[in-house]
């Protein structure tokens, strides 16, 4: 168990658990710094896996934090990929256990994913307030053993509620996924920050913090496209994160269709604000944050799914953002140059469309999401010191 310095330590302990990717990591990371905005007296406290990206993120954070043995289930590995699963779960329950007798924690919010599951369950067994954040459209395997128990859960999707008990549907509260709200950002200048034209249509390509290999090799195959049509030249301009692994191989790529000067790669885009102001329309994968982003900006987005997530959930988020009318699904086998160039520019010279979908994006959006969990998480607290919510 690390422990923080005692002088930023507040007096309330409350449990933060999720992880394994960034995807359940993040969100618990935004609720408790939303939460000690609204009560300073709080002590956040995160459990975590050793396996996860937490093992790496919250140390460096200086977070207080402890690191269960737990362990995903692996889909491919097979009874012998996964004969050490039972024991793992077992020891992180174990240790949750004595973890919540040492902290006496006054609430546990958990943000799914493996590493949330035996804190959600230590909470439920020894009466502890429980709280679940979903981000997907369908929920996670930890939501779902855990829903029944829980004070509340929050949803990101509206669908999501249609998989869970009508018992935990009466706690469900459709919360959105707490991401950074919008900044004022000027278009032309967000652009300026990445050398592009100012009066260009824009194109945010992005396959998370790591890349994805097939996304970039989809987006090649489209710029190959339109640098053999014509002048070369579609008129447009793309914004491309690959991913630090694969910006290399990318630019050897482009060299050989003449680099075309309306093309700019960065490994990674530190300043995403500057970058979602900058867009027009976003070609990316489906994960939950991702698009929550998208959604708050009311960027219109054609989303290619990972079809190897976990549960299809990926796929699962982009029918249900097409079905709303903010998003254009394409499987990742039809992700190739001329159906992606067909669909790109279909929407760049439909602007009615665009605003259209601009507008449910923002409807769907909820930026403010992180604050309004955590009022609602403040409902099951202790009263602060001096009545003071």
């Amino acid at each position: 168990m690390h422990e923080g310095p005692q002088t930023e330590r507040g007096n309330v302990p409350v449990v933060f658990s999720g992880g394994g990717t960034g995807g359940h990591l993040y969100p618990a990371l935004a609720l408790a710094e939303a939460l000690r905005a609204l009560r300073p007296d709080i002590r956040p406290f995160f459990v975590g896996a050793r396996r996860g990206i937490e093992a790496r993120v919250l140390p460096a954070r200086g977070e207080e934090h402890h690191l269960l043995p737990i362990r995903g289930v692996s889909r491919t590995g097979g009874i012998s990929g996964n004969l050490g699963v039972p024991w793992a779960v077992v020891s992180s329950l174990a240790s949750c256990f004595s973890l919540f007798r040492r902290l006496r924690p006054e609430l546990v919010v958990v943000t799914g994913g493996y590493a949330g599951g035996p804190a959600g369950f230590a909470a439920a067994v020894s009466g502890v307030p429980l709280v679940l954040q979903e981000q997907n459209a369908v929920p996670g395997l930890t939501t779902r053993l855990l829903a029944d128990r829980a004070d509340q859960v929050h949803l990101a999707y509206p669908e999501a509620a249609e998989t869970l008990s009508e018992r935990a549907r009466a706690r469900v509260r459709i919360s959105g996924n707490p991401v950074r709200p919008p900044a004022t950002v000027d278009p032309a200048k967000a652009r300026a920050r990445f050398g592009l034209d100012p009066h260009r249509d824009t194109i945010l390509v992005t396959g998370g913090s790591q890349g994805s290999l097939a996304l970039n090799q989809g987006v090649l195959d489209l710029v190959r496209t339109w640098s053999g049509e014509g002048s070369g030249d579609p008129g447009l301009q793309l914004l491309w994160s690959t991913g630090p692994r694969h910006e290399e191989g990318v630019r050897a790529e482009l060299e050989e269709v003449g680099d075309p000067p309306w093309v700019t790669v960065l490994g990674y885009i530190d300043e995403m604000p500057s970058a979602l102001a900058s867009a027009d329309l976003a070609v990316s994968r489906a994960g939950a944050m991702t698009t929550s982003e998208f959604l708050a900006w009311g960027l219109p987005a054609v989303l290619v799914p990972l079809p190897t997530a976990a549960a299809d959930h990926q796929t699962h988020n982009a029918e249900a953002l097409e079905e709303a009318g903010c998003a254009i699904h394409v499987p990742q086998a039809r992700f190739e140059g001329s159906e992606v160039a067909r669909v790109v520019t279909g929407l760049l010279a439909d602007a009615t469309r665009r605003e259209q979908m601009a507008g449910v994006a923002r409807e769907r959006g909820r930026p403010n999401a992180a604050r309004d969990i955590a009022m609602a998480l403040n409902e099951l607290l202790p009263a602060a010191e001096g009545g003071r919510a």
